[in-house]
């Protein structure tokens, strides 16, 4: 039998290994500043964070056994009969922007809205009857069979799922008549990362606890991670959705799941997820970091190249629609959709964008520059 049940927040951690993440925590916080400065002032910002929360959606879902690419999503994502796994990534998109929205608006992260959410993301697509947007009432599991006995970890049973939420709830947000959380469970010699520690510190606790509650029947990985990103939000380490993890976390699934493993049980090893996580959202803040320059480069090389209002406007909708046709330009820019075509046709001639040329009749128009930036 594997793991069963987990501790209440706040957690602790060996001084040594506090040393540790404190000193990781300083770059990383001090890259997520940096890249939070170069979006504000990036010409192209507006468009990438639409298309980085795509990327951000096709990485999750991908953790979760999906198999669409990133370049799949981009095609097909305006289709009107969606498969199964284009609905899913879709829906994960949708839901990480109405959780973005409400953040924006003054809501706090609640059990509320991460029940809404998870409607959202349920919807059509895997699991879809399966309680969406309602705590599990039965004991679940997680394994390489459907048999309990080969279980890795064994979640909180469902009777204790509300006070589980309630405290991770409180731990979010801080308890409504200031109460500190208790700490009775740590060991004297630990390090506590209480409800006042670090937001990215914080972030990573809020996710893997989140993780471990599981307090759904499905879609609990794909929402613990929308949790990620609004939980910067919230803390307002970011103000926008433009800051994601899923990409580092996909490439070493394994160890992933390993670490999320770790904090479980009556003996959590919080200090190794703290590192991991940390280490990931260093090297993807790297690369949202190159990606950035690079797109921007890209968009300020082609504004140079175009003539027209029309052209210059056409360009910059590529960036956050890669792949398009002229009524969907047309339509978002506002202009009539010969103007659009009129421009997506300069700039192929330019060899800005590309299109096939023995399509005649609506044409797919192509930022492959901008995609190879965002795949590399």
């Amino acid at each position: 039998m594997g793991i069963k049940g987990l501790m209440p927040l706040p957690i602790g951690v060996k001084t040594e290994e506090a040393l540790k993440i404190m000193e990781i925590l300083s770059g990383v916080n001090n890259k997520l500043g940096r890249l939070e400065e170069k979006f504000n002032h990036s010409v192209v910002s507006e468009a990438l964070v639409q298309i980085l929360s795509l990327s951000e959606s096709v990485e999750s879902t991908r953790i979760e056994g999906t198999q669409v690419t990133f370049t799949d999503m981009v095609e097909e994502q305006n289709d009107k009969n969606k498969r199964w796994e284009i609905k899913e990534v879709s829906n994960y998109q949708k839901a990480l922007y109405e959780g973005y929205e409400r953040i924006r608006m003054g809501y706090p992260i609640t059990s509320r809205l991460i029940k809404e959410l998870h409607d959202i993301l349920m919807e059509g697509g895997r699991g879809s009857a399966q309680g969406s947007g309602s705590y599990r009432k039965s004991q679940n599991f997680i394994g390489p069979t459907n048999k309990i006995e080969d279980a890795s970890y064994i979640p909180v049973s469902a009777d204790k799922i509300d006070a589980y939420m309630q405290n991770l709830e409180y731990y979010i947000n801080h308890h409504p008549y200031h109460k500190a959380l208790p700490t009775d469970h740590i060991k004297e010699t630990e390090y506590i990362f209480n409800e006042d520690a670090d937001p990215l510190i914080k972030t990573a606790i809020i996710h893997a606890q989140f993780e471990s509650i599981h307090p759904f029947l499905d879609g609990n990985g794909r929402l613990g991670r929308i949790l990620i990103v609004l939980s910067l939000i919230q803390s307002n380490v970011i103000t926008k959705p433009i800051f994601f993890v899923s990409e580092e976390l996909e490439k070493e699934r394994p160890r992933y799941y390993d670490m999320l493993n770790g904090v479980r049980g009556d003996n959590p090893q919080w200090g190794d997820w703290l590192l991991f996580f940390l280490k990931a959202c260093d090297r993807m803040a790297n690369r949202i970091n190159d990606k950035l320059e690079a797109a921007e480069q890209l968009a300020e090389q082609g504004l140079a190249r175009c003539e027209t209002e029309s052209e210059k406007n056409v360009w910059i909708y590529t960036f956050s629609t890669p792949f398009t046709n002229a009524v969907n330009a047309a339509g978002k820019i506002g202009v009539a959709p010969n103007t659009a075509r009129n421009a997506l046709n300069s700039l192929v001639r330019k060899d800005m964008l590309f299109t096939e040329r023995e399509v005649k009749r609506n044409r797919k128009y192509r930022n492959y520059d901008l995609m190879r930036i965002l795949r590399y």
